[in-house]
């Protein structure tokens, strides 16, 4: 539900959610409508990934897979953009709950012996 209500945000209100958004979306550079708008619908992809991974978690691994590597990466270019300072170093703990933490959460959910007990209870 996040990921859609970030999304519909981004799609209807690009420059609100640029500035009002509580991650210093500023720190990473100049407002671009158009480009918020491109990655709010990727977040609308997300959400319906999410979506038919809870519906279906034992048919859905591979969309989880998907799921797991656009999370991850976005960790990885935060993390490559505090290394070497294109963020300033409060966005450890900026980033640590909606970026570093969802992507760590996939990660563990990806390993097999994670997952194949939650599907099997589903």
């Amino acid at each position: 539900m996040f990921s859609l209500g970030n999304a519909l945000w981004m799609l209807a209100y690009p420059l609100s959610w640029y500035t009002s958004f509580p991650a210093a979306i500023p720190h990473t550079g100049p407002f671009n409508s158009h480009f918020v708008r491109d990655i709010g619908v990727v977040y609308v992809c997300v959400a319906i990934g999410f979506a038919c991974c809870a519906v279906h978690p034992a048919r859905t691994y591979a969309i989880h897979l998907g799921l797991t590597a656009f999370f991850t990466g976005h960790a990885l270019l935060h993390l490559f953009d505090i290394l070497s300072g294109n963020l300033p170093h409060s966005h450890w703990l900026i980033d640590a709950p909606m970026v570093f933490l969802p992507a760590i959460i996939m990660i563990i959910l990806a390993l097999p012996a994670v997952r194949k007990p939650l599907a099997a209870s589903s």
